[in-house]
């Protein structure tokens, strides 16, 4: 995340940095809800996607990790990053 006062950060996911610039408002939901469907050998959990799962933890099994709802506040929070 482009937070520079957050000290380490990781590097295991992408630079958020103007991703608003460089991803479409669908583009964004899109890896946030199943981002396999663009990179079938990513790491990055499906947020949204209940079908095809392996070792779901019991509390989320049959339910999404993130709401509806809430896929939309992620969306939403990412496209002010320009």
């Amino acid at each position: 995340m482009p937070i520079p006062e957050e000290r380490f950060q990781g590097t295991i996911g992408p630079d958020l940095f103007r991703v608003a610039d460089r991803l479409s408002e669908g583009q964004i939901r899109l890896r946030i809800v199943d981002e396999s469907r663009l990179n079938p050998q990513t790491i990055m959990p499906p947020y949204y996607r209940l079908e095809k799962l392996r070792r779901v933890m019991a509390g989320y099994r049959g339910r999404p990790v993130l709401t509806a709802e809430q896929v939309e506040d992620v969306v939403a929070f990412l496209m002010t990053l320009r």
